[in-house]
């Protein structure tokens, strides 16, 4: 998100560390991203465009600073979403079928069927 000439990161966790004090972190808090001018100037621009949004890729750490690999996505139209949705569900019912054939309480068996 894009404010005050600034862009922030929402919503990222990065754990405390084990050894720190009372000076911890919040985990779970907004953080600002460290870029140059006509960077900002640039991502905003795209952002308030309309229909674009700015994604964390990756976080990792560098030197003691974290790093982010950022992308700049365009949002799933309504269809997509259903879509996506019903493969999840096909794919997680087949998963729990086969587990469930695996772990050998078999389902339902028809009075027609062998039994080997």
């Amino acid at each position: 998100m894009a404010k005050d000439g600034e862009i922030w990161v929402s919503g990222i966790h990065i754990p405390e560390y084990n050894q720190g004090s009372w000076t911890n972190h919040p985990p779970r808090r907004d953080r600002k991203l460290l870029l140059h001018k006509r960077e900002i100037a640039q991502i905003s621009g795209v952002i308030k465009q309309g229909g674009l949004t700015l994604i964390p890729l990756s976080l990792y750490f560098k030197d003691g600073k974290a790093k982010v690999e950022i992308a700049i996505a365009k949002g799933k139209k309504a269809h997509d979403k259903r879509n996506t949705l019903m493969e999840k569900q096909a794919e997680r019912e087949v998963a729990r079928e086969v587990s469930r054939r695996n772990s050998g309480k078999g389902g339902k068996r028809s009075k027609d069927q062998d039994y080997d």
